[in-house]
């Protein structure tokens, strides 16, 4: 049976009101970098970032099947989890676009173990080694083995909320 152009709207329409709702569950905001064999470096942002085990320590994220990195992302044997600072913000809209001089300007030179390619100034970094991929829908779900980690306590993290980016109010929340 054909899908009517009605259906292909309707579901056009239910995937934006997921997508919104979604949007309500505020997240940190990071860059995956990783080294190619050849050229600029791996490099894109990514709102689907969350822990999975403290031992072994294993962390997640997820990838659009559309993403041009995908291919050296899934070859490449180590990556980095960059969690950007709440100034960081022209970081995560360079990395969220596709191709288009992401690295222009910034200091690619491998830092971190491994030749993990780390960006300066970012609030925690985290070094994995892949440990397992598996298939999430139109995305591919990375699971990582943390093999180095850091952070910086002094600073604030970028956080998108509402499909817009937020700064964390120094002001605790209630018990």
């Amino acid at each position: 049976m054909a899908e009517t152009h009605a259906q292909r709207d309707a579901d056009a329409d239910e995937q934006r009101r997921f997508r919104s709702t979604l949007a309500m569950f505020a997240t940190g905001v990071a860059v995956i970098t990783a080294p190619r064999a050849q050229g600029a470096p791996v490099g894109i942002t990514v709102a689907s970032f969350n822990s999975v085990s403290l031992d072994p320590p294993l962390i997640l994220f997820s990838v659009d099947r559309r993403c041009l990195s995908l291919d050296d992302l899934c070859a490449t044997p180590r990556y980095a989890v960059n969690v950007l600072e709440a100034s960081q913000q022209d970081l995560s809209n360079r990395f969220a676009r596709a191709n288009s001089g992401k690295w222009d300007g910034i200091g690619i030179a491998p830092e971190g173990s491994g030749q993990a390619v780390l960006l300066p100034d970012a609030l925690a970094t985290f070094e994995c080694e892949p440990y397992a991929r598996h298939d999430g829908g139109d995305h591919v779900i990375f699971i990582g083995c943390v093999v180095r980690h850091r952070a910086r306590p002094d600073g604030r993290p970028l956080v998108f909320f509402g499909g817009r980016y937020r700064v964390l109010d120094e002001t605790p929340a209630a018990a």
